[in-house]
C-alpha cells in the first residue's frame, strides 16, 4: 500500500516493504545499503548527542528500558537521530515497526496502519511502535486519524518534525504524546561520528584514512547533519578508492561533493575577520559585499544565530532612525532563524543583510548613549529635580515631590517647557540626529521640541 511500510521490530523486513527493518540498521545491514544506513545506532548508548534524551532516568531511556507504551513528539533539526530512536525504541522494545510517509500517505493509510496494529494486538502478537516522518505535513484530517490508536494504546506513535510542533501539529495529538526536544549536533559530535565509520566493521572498517584537514571540511559541510556527514564521508572515500590512495585528502574530499573548502576557523582570525567585513560591507553601503561574506559563513557553518545577532545590533548601531524599519527587519530575521532554521532561514539573514546595507546610515543612537553613559560613569549624574519625582505614596508631597510638574498632555503641541536633566547636566545634549533618511524628519521635529522643553524658541 503506498506511503504504508512494515517491518518486524526483531526480524527481517516485510517482502517488497523497500527499507530497512528495525534489525537490519543494525550489524545485519547488507553492505552494499549506504554508509549512514549501515551505522545507524543500535542501542540508545550508541546514540551521539543528543546528552539530555540519554541522561539515566530521562523519559526516552525509561521508554526503551521500561517498555512502556509512550508515544512521542520528536522535535529537531534533519540529521539529529529522529527516525533512529524511532527504530532504536522498535528494536529495543522488540516491537513491530511500521512507518507511514507523511508525503505519500492519506488518511486511509493511517487507519490502515493503526487497524493493522490493532488486529496484531488481538492475536496476541508485537505491539507496534507506527513512525510518521515530517508529520507537519499531514493535514488536521491526517492528524484526527492517529488519535484513536494514540488514546487506546494500539501503537506507541512517534511522530518527527524538523518545525515547531505547536504551530504544526494538532493540539490533541500534541496533548497526548511527550514532547523531545533534539538539539542540533555539535562539530564535536560529528566528528565523532565520523571517526566511528571509518574504524567500525559497518562502516569503512580501517580500510581509509582522513587527514585532519578534511574531516574539518565534512564537518563544516554537515552543518550538525550526522546523515549528511556519512554521505559525504562515502562519497569521499570512493573518490579516494578509485584513485587508489588509503587516505582522503582535502582535495580529494573537495572533489566527491563537489564544493570547495572554506578556509574558515569559527574560533581564530577568520571567524572575527568575516564578521568584521559583514558589518563593515553592511556600514558601507555596498550589499554585494555584505552577500558574499554572508555566504562565507553560511558556508563554513558559522552558527545563524550569531549572524543574526549582529545584525540586531548593526541596525541600531549604524542605522538607527535614519530607517526605523531596519532593526524591525534584523529582529524578524533573528526569529525566523530560530522558528525555522537552516537552510532556509539564510533567505531571512539574506533579505535583513540587503535591507541594511541599503538602509540610510546613522550613528546618532550609539553616540547618544555611549555619550550619555559617559556623563553617568564621570560621576555627572545629580539629583532628580522634584518636580519629577514620585508623589504616589503618603507624605510625598509634603516633601515637595511632584510640585510644579507640567503635565504634557495639558499643552497646546503636547510638551512642555520644564526642566527633566538633573541641575549639573541641565544643558546637556546627547542625541544629535542626522539629515539622512527617515531622520531627517525626525531632526527636524526634535530641534522644534527641543526649544519648547529648553525654553530657547
Amino acid at each position: 500500500m503506498e506511503g504504508l511500510f512494515e517491518v518486524p521490530g526483531a526480524g527481517a523486513p516485510a517482502p517488497g516493504s523497500g527499507v530497512p527493518s528495525a534489525g537490519s540498521l543494525g550489524a545485519n545491514t547488507h553492505a552494499s545499503a549506504p554508509l549512514a544506513v549501515r551505522m545507524r545506532p543500535r542501542t540508545i548508548d550508541e546514540l551521539v548527542g543528543q546528552q539530555q534524551l540519554r541522561a539515566a532516568g530521562s523519559p526516552l531511556r525509561r521508554l526503551i528500558e521500561g517498555d512502556q507504551s509512550m508515544s512521542l513528539l520528536l522535535w529537531g533539526p534533519p540529521g539529529t537521530g529522529k527516525t533512529t530512536i524511532a527504530a532504536i525504541v522498535s528494536q529495543q522494545t522488540r516491537r513491530r515497526f511500521v512507518e507511514v510517509s507523511a508525503v505519500a500517505a492519506g488518511v486511509k493509510e493511517v487507519r490502515a496502519a493503526i487497524d493493522g496494529a490493532r488486529a496484531e494486538l488481538a492475536r496476541g502478537g508485537q505491539e507496534t511502535v507506527l513512525f510518521v516522518d515530517e508529520v507537519h505535513r499531514f493535514t488536521k484530517a491526517q492528524q484526527d486519524a492517529l488519535l484513536p490508536g494514540v488514546e487506546n494504546r494500539w501503537v506507541t506513535l512517534i511522530a518527527a518534525t524538523t518545525e515547531n510542533p505547536f504551530f504544526s501539529v494538532i493540539s490533541p495529538l500534541l496533548s497526548r504524546s511527550l514532547l523531545l526536544r533534539l538539539q542540533s549536533l555539535t562539530d564535536d559530535d560529528v566528528a565523532e561520528v565520523i571517526d566511528q565509520a571509518l574504524g567500525d566493521e559497518r562502516g569503512l572498517a580501517g580500510r581509509t584514512a582522513l587527514d585532519d584537514d578534511a574531516r574539518a571540511h565534512l564537518v563544516r559541510l554537515a552543518g550538525g547533519d550526522a546523515r549528511r556527514a556519512l554521505t559525504y564521508l562515502e562519497a569521499a572515500a570512493g573518490a579516494a578508492a578509485s584513485n587508489g590512495l588509503d587516505v582522503i585528502d582535502l582535495a580529494t574530499a573537495e572533489t566527491a561533493v563537489d564544493q570547495a573548502a572554506v578556509r574558515y576557523d569559527r574560533q581564530g582570525d577568520q571567524h572575527y575577520d568575516v564578521i568584521s567585513a559583514f558589518i563593515k560591507s553592511i556600514r558601507g553601503s555596498d550589499p554585494d559585499a555584505a552577500l558574499h561574506y554572508l555566504a562565507r559563513m553560511i558556508e563554513a557553518g558559522e552558527d545563524p544565530r550569531f549572524i543574526a545577532r549582529r545584525l540586531v545590533v548593526h541596525a541600531s548601531e549604524d542605522i538607527g532612525l535614519a530607517d526605523p524599519t531596519a532593526l524591525q527587519a534584523a529582529v524578524a530575521a533573528a526569529q525566523a532563524v530560530q522558528l525555522i532554521g537552516m537552510p532556509e532561514a539564510r533567505i531571512n539573514l539574506a533579505q535583513a543583510t540587503i535591507h541594511l546595507a541599503i538602509a540610510p546610515k546613522s550613528n546618532a543612537v550609539i553616540s547618544a548613549i555611549d555619550a550619555a553613559l559617559s556623563d553617568v560613569r564621570s560621576g555627572k549624574i545629580g539629583q532628580v529635580p522634584p518636580h519629577l519625582r514620585d508623589a504616589h505614596y503618603g507624605g510625598a508631597k509634603g516633601l515637595g515631590h511632584g510640585k510644579g510638574y507640567a503635565y504634557p498632555h495639558d499643552e497646546p503641541f503636547g510638551v512642555a517647557e520644564q526642566q527633566y536633566l538633573p541641575d549639573v547636566l541641565a544643558d546637556a545634549s546627547y542625541y544629535a540626529p542626522t539629515s539622512l533618511g527617515a531622520e531627517a524628519a525626525v531632526r527636524e521635529r526634535w530641534e522644534r521640541i527641543r526649544r519648547i522643553v529648553r525654553g530657547t524658541g
